[in-house]
């Protein structure tokens, strides 16, 4: 049997930082929403794991967040076996749309269904939070209001349908330097979070994207992001954001016709530019 798995990206709608536990690690508010933008995995049984990256840019396997996946997937279940994974990849690289989340998350659905283990996605979850922190959020896909360091996940209504554009610049900040940018900041705008979920419960469009509120995108101040925006905010989208720590910017449109326009004009001066929308989660297919 062959499993195939299309893995979205997911964009931060919203995105704060609450605090520091003691051990260092930041606790994170966020809305993140999955979108259509897939990275797609293929497994089938194998003796020993083993991964194909078509794609992105190159990665040691052992420190690419699949083969972890399979990795504590196999720890987890006890299970002596083995995967033959082939990962294509279309979400962009350190851009702060999860897709190294997305493939861990891909991978774990794959071998449940390849070894027909039938973990609960509460159980997935336990173990992607191994590999990642954002990893849980990819397992579960939709709408969700993560907190914490990822591992706190409270499903929501699923986002009003939109057109959602999203682009790249060529500059980009570690993620290390951007939390580091946080600790030194004070007076931040921050997103109002009662106001947020009350719109999404409500199926408010306008006033969830008026909650939209990045805290790395101040400190980090990109000057690719602020260039991406500002035109982006020419064709009068509902919010335009920096996702994550970045550097992917995202706007939000009701009208297909505006991001559409939007879309050809921001191809005209960045590479990665391209148009999603809301999606449930992952979709997973038996051969």
């Amino acid at each position: 049997m062959q499993v195939t798995v299309k893995a979205p990206a997911k964009l931060n709608l919203t995105l704060d930082v609450v605090g520091t536990r003691a051990d260092g690690y930041h606790l994170l508010e966020s809305i993140m929403q999955t979108v259509d933008r897939y990275d797609t995995l293929t497994a089938i049984r194998a003796e020993e794991i083993t991964l194909t990256v078509v794609g992105g840019d190159p990665c040691p396997t052992e420190k690419n967040t699949a083969y972890k996946a399979a990795r504590a997937f196999f720890r987890e279940t006890g299970i002596a076996g083995g995967v033959a994974m082939t990962l294509e990849k279309t979400i962009p690289q350190q851009a702060g749309m999860g897709g190294g989340s997305a493939d861990a998350a891909a991978a774990l659905w794959a071998l449940n269904r390849l070894y027909d283990t039938r973990l609960s996605a509460e159980k997935l979850c336990a173990i992607g939070v191994q590999v990642g922190a954002d990893v849980p959020f990819c397992v579960l896909g939709g709408t969700a209001f993560v907190t914490g360091i990822g591992e706190g996940l409270q499903p929501l209504l699923p986002l009003p349908d939109c057109y959602i554009v999203v682009a790249k610049p060529d500059e980009g900040v570690s993620t290390a330097e951007a939390y580091a940018a946080i600790d030194r900041a004070s007076c931040l705008r921050h997103p109002d979070h009662d106001k947020a979920l009350n719109a999404i419960a409500a199926g408010n469009l306008p006033a969830v994207c008026a909650q939209a509120v990045n805290v790395f995108e101040e400190v980090t101040a990109l000057p690719g992001v602020q260039a991406i925006r500002q035109t982006m905010d020419a064709f009068s989208p509902l919010c335009s954001r920096m996702t994550g720590s970045g550097s992917a910017v995202f706007a939000v449109f009701a009208n297909r016709e505006q991001a559409e326009a939007c879309a050809a004009r921001l191809k005209q001066g960045w590479p990665t530019v391209f148009l999603c929308r809301p999606c449930s989660g992952v979709e997973i297919f038996s051969e």
